[in-house]
């Protein structure tokens, strides 16, 4: 079976495991920051802006807390989301307020924001789909003019960035996923970024129990009582550890190759998927963007979608839609709402396979496949 994901591991992933391992030190310490400088190295901003966490799940629950949401405040947020994203908003009692997204690239645009924001919007959560930036600079005019905090969940863009400026920095907040599904993989793992500096050593202090200071072996001699505890407020552990960051660090090494095979695999797929009969492929990138393409999604007519998605499954090719709109999710009190152009796109997109383990024979298999369940549908195509 082709797989929808797979990470990319090697020789040099495990031989930085060793290496932890003969330190005898595996939780959090030097790697953990070194991977933080390293991170924030690739992103192009202060490494004391960044906190590695145990996932991207607990940093967006993080920035919801760091923001003080809570009940009566309102968060716009992209129906086609993950899960993680509304469950972070809800659970402070605030309320997700779901908006639409552009029905080829499944961003949201600054029109789709605007038109969702009330005067109870504290803050808006945007998701980067597939690694594309997405109309995130207007976005953050848009934010920035109201008075309204920007979230960027960059889970799929670690590498995404629009004329050099990388996506996860254009908002207050960002956090990226590093877990085994994702480009940059840590088996778990994740990065939170703050702009303001006051804001990151508080989510550092509230990753890690709410601690002022450390207390334990690192304290020893710098204080006389090392083992006493400073906690101004209430944190918890989601801290990452040396063991995912030394996989991390390599990982980030590699990642300009890693990223490069899956922008090959793309253009394999355009070339090999060009004008296949009722078949509407992703859109080009605008100038000055550039994707992680941790997606690659195709489009058919209303009705075919499901029934394609066997069809592959059967010839051994595992596909699959991400995310299934979150307003249709009676838990986030929204099954009312209409958002045609978001329930549209649900119905008629599919990812196909893309990860750096598939080679070119691979891609062929997926799209002859592809073709052949098209060819049978023919004059049923997408519109």
């Amino acid at each position: 079976m082709i797989q929808v994901f797979q990470p990319g591991l090697g020789e040099e992933e495990l031989a930085a495991v060793a290496e932890v391992f003969r330190s005898n030190w595996i939780g959090h310490g030097p790697r953990t920051r070194a991977f933080e400088e390293k991170f924030a190295e690739h992103l192009g901003v202060e490494p004391d802006r960044l906190v590695f966490i145990n996932c991207a799940t607990a940093g967006l629950f993080l920035s919801t807390e760091l923001l003080g949401l809570g009940e009566g405040d309102e968060v716009v947020l992209p129906s086609l989301s993950f899960v993680a994203a509304a469950n972070a908003v809800a659970a402070r009692g605030a309320r997700p307020v779901f908006c639409e997204v552009d029905a080829r690239t499944l961003n949201p645009t600054a029109d789709d924001i605007a038109r969702a924001v009330t005067p109870r919007t504290k803050a808006v959560m945007v998701l980067h789909y597939g690694g594309y930036p997405g109309d995130i600079a207007a976005i953050a005019d848009l934010c920035r003019e109201r008075g309204i905090a920007l979230i960027e969940d960059a889970a799929c863009a670690v590498a995404s960035h629009i004329d050099g400026t990388a996506v996860g920095t254009f908002g207050d907040l960002a956090v990226w996923s590093f877990d085994a599904m994702k480009v940059l993989v840590c088996g778990d793992g994740g990065m939170l970024y703050a702009r303001d500096a006051d804001q990151a050593a508080r989510a550092r202090r509230l990753a890690y129990h709410g601690l002022a200071r450390p207390s334990g072996f690192g304290q020893a001699g710098v204080s006389s009582r090392w083992w006493e505890l400073d906690v101004p407020e209430v944190g918890r552990r989601i801290v990452g550890n040396d063991l995912t960051a030394a996989i991390g660090t390599v990982q980030l090494s590699r990642l300009p190759g890693l990223v490069a095979r899956r922008r090959e695999i793309v253009q394999l797929y355009d070339r090999e998927l060009a004008g296949v009969p009722g078949l509407s492929l992703p859109p080009p990138l605008p100038e000055g963007h550039h994707s992680t393409y941790y997606f690659y999604w195709v489009q058919v007519a209303l009705g075919l979608r499901d029934e394609i998605a066997s069809e592959l499954y059967a010839a051994g090719v595992y596909t699959t839609f991400r995310y299934p709109p979150l307003h249709k999710v009676p838990v986030y009190g929204a099954t009312g709402q209409r958002l045609p152009r978001s329930e549209e796109a649900a119905e008629r997109t599919l990812c196909l396979p893309l990860h750096p383990g598939l080679d070119d024979a691979d891609v062929s298999t997926v799209t002859a496949a592809l073709r052949k369940v098209m060819e049978s549908r023919r004059g049923e195509g997408a519109s």
